[in-house]
């Protein structure tokens, strides 16, 4: 699957049939809003994409990254690329690591869908958590790459970095757990399943005491990240579609669901010799995040490891109703729709563990 996650992923095609728009009006409209654009421009699609669909756009001095509502029918409050140009926007003024933007347009005139532009970041994507391009002398620093990147979004504060109102401040778990069963109840194409039903009964009352309040990424995995091109440096966060207010130990677990996660559905570690690989083990790496954040140590981990299974489920569940509607953006979106089952029954099964 990690193979088929790169070959799916990585590199352009052709604007496939669906997605394709007028060039000439979007070129207009780049003259008018873009900075330092000039002509002519070729428009490829990204083979990834899984939810808004992504585009290289290309000219003589420069590339851009466009990132689009998908055309047709949509869940009421997905998609929001108007979200995803904000929060970079804010980030990268603050200095974490993200692509700038150029302009957003919610004008559906100009190519059909609101859309945003960003800087082309140039650098390496890893599709597997292994992380096989990388000696095992370097490996333990791109993980501790990632592990600083998660603690670095987590310190900003959101009122200061003009985020105070991108999301509902507290009770995170409960206002999440509500969104995800809703969306996932709402969803009659894709249907029904017993082990979502079973978690969406029991979650709420798990959800453990006390609240905090960062901006969270929501999708932070090692293929969310553009990394230098020889050095175990994050360049640039990407996919920004589920980032709010929210709890950061909601976002750092999901984040660490890499160790459980087997690489068949997304990229994981699970099966894999750590000491082999000289990649830290979970505990090491939660380890060190606590240290950056200054925590002890995460009480109610279990939990929280849990709710981003459920999370996640839901997720696949969205993916296969898009798929069943025809409007799925990614030619991986497929597997991802056939593996919302299993994800599901591992979010049941995770509730075992919570003690």
């Amino acid at each position: 699957m990690t193979a088929d996650l790169a070959a799916d992923n990585s590199g352009t095609v052709p604007v496939r049939e669906g997605y394709r728009f007028d060039e000439a009006e979007l070129a207009r409209w780049m003259d008018r809003n873009v900075e330092g654009f000039s002509g002519p421009l070729r428009v490829e699609q990204f083979k990834g994409g899984q939810s808004n669909p992504t585009y290289r756009l290309v000219t003589p001095s420069r590339s851009y990254v466009l990132r689009r509502k998908p055309p047709g029918d949509l869940l009421p409050g997905a998609h929001a690329v108007d979200r995803e140009a904000r929060v970079q926007t804010a980030l990268g003024a603050a200095g974490f690591p993200v692509a700038r933007i150029h302009g957003l347009c919610t004008d559906d005139a100009v190519i059909g869908t609101w859309f945003y532009v960003m800087d082309m970041v140039e650098g390496r994507i890893f599709w597997d958590a292994t992380f096989p391009q990388v000696s095992r002398e370097e490996r333990p620093a791109y993980f501790d790459a990632m592990n600083a990147t998660m603690a670095a979004l987590h310190a900003i504060d959101p009122e200061a970095a003009g985020l105070g109102d991108y999301g509902k401040p507290g009770n995170y778990f409960a206002r999440q757990i509500g969104r995800w069963t809703k969306q996932y109840q709402a969803d009659e194409l894709a249907g029904r399943n017993a082990d979502m039903d079973a978690l969406v009964a029991a979650l709420p009352g798990l959800i453990p005491m006390g609240d905090e309040t960062a901006v969270i990424h929501g999708d932070c995995r090692c293929d969310n990240m553009i990394f230098h091109p020889t050095e175990p440096r994050v360049l640039a966060v990407l996919d920004w579609e589920l980032s709010t207010l929210g709890h950061p130990l909601a976002d750092f677990a999901y984040h660490a669901l890499m160790y459980r996660m087997s690489p068949e559905i997304v990229p994981g570690l699970a099966g894999a010799d750590l000491h082999a690989l000289n990649i830290p083990s979970e505990r090491e790496y939660v380890a060190a995040y606590c240290a950056r954040t200054g925590r002890e140590d995460i009480p109610n981990y279990e939990f929280y490891i849990a709710f981003n299974l459920f999370r996640l489920a839901a997720i696949f569940h969205g993916i296969k109703g898009r798929v069943l509607r025809g409007n799925a953006a990614n030619a991986q979106a497929a597997r991802r729709a056939e593996s919302f089952p299993v994800l599901a029954r591992m979010a049941r099964n995770s509730l075992d563990a919570i003690g």
